[in-house]
């Protein structure tokens, strides 16, 4: 019987690429600067205000947040995630065209960004929008980054978005896709930010995350892709043999 073509694809030889150049991480310094002035210029209190007032905040038990886009997207990102994990043995349609190393960063990566998130967020003493007393909370709202070293009154660990994540995470696909199949890298980088966004928006509507949360997120998640690719080994020239199953 004939292989078939969508599970059997050999993967594609990388192109020779050099390492990260400095003007990536000139963006990266740039995308670090916008996100401090985005800080320091108070529009989180202002729009947390248009989506939540004294009483709290309306949208946050609603079902389409708090099931679908919050548990549903939780829940989705980890399916992806081991689909993409079982791909690195038993790659499937376009999965097979990347190098076996490739599918591996791409996992690794993807993990490595959660796990840093979710550790700066253990110590964080920041609160949620809701806890705060402009939203009937008790705690007092201060930089971000106040939450480091003194607490706010309230719960803390709210800050980065750790439910953003789920989609952030992914953006180490582009780093991994980019030798191979740099349209399609750049795809998947604009579906990973955009689903980052939703759902950092989505909390955002709840009352769970401030924007700035959610930015910060996305700036940790980039940041972990981009080191992880700046040392992840290059390999050039023709595809592994036996690698298509």
């Amino acid at each position: 019987m004939p292989a078939n073509p969508l599970l059997f694809t050999p993967p594609r030889a990388e192109r020779p690429l050099p390492r990260p150049p400095l003007d990536g991480l000139a963006c990266f310094i740039g995308l670090t600067l916008l996100l401090l002035a985005w800080d320091f210029s108070g529009m989180d209190m202002a729009l947390a205000h248009t989506m939540g007032g004294h009483s709290g905040f309306p949208w946050r038990d609603h079902w389409l947040l708090g099931i679908v886009l919050h548990q549903g997207g939780r829940a989705a990102s980890w399916v992806v995630l081991l689909v993409l994990t079982v791909a690195i043995w038993r790659p499937f349609g376009w999965l097979a065209e990347i190098p076996p190393h490739r599918r591996v960063q791409l996992v690794l990566s993807a993990l490595v960004s959660v796990t840093v998130v979710s550790t700066v967020k253990s110590f964080s003493a920041t609160s949620c929008p809701w806890d705060m007393s402009d939203f009937g909370g008790v705690a007092q709202h201060a930089l971000h980054w106040n939450g480091f070293f003194r607490p706010d009154g309230g719960g803390g660990r709210c800050f980065p978005a750790g439910h953003a994540s789920a989609g952030f995470a992914f953006v180490a696909g582009y780093f991994a896709l980019r030798p191979t199949a740099p349209a399609r890298a750049r795809l998947w980088l604009a579906v990973a930010l955009a689903v980052g966004l939703v759902l950092g928006v989505a909390q955002q509507w709840r009352g769970a995350h401030f924007m700035s949360h959610t930015l910060w997120t996305a700036w940790l998640c980039i940041g972990t892709a981009w080191t992880i690719d700046r040392w992840w080994p290059r390999r050039t020239g023709a595809p592994v043999p036996g690698d298509h199953h």
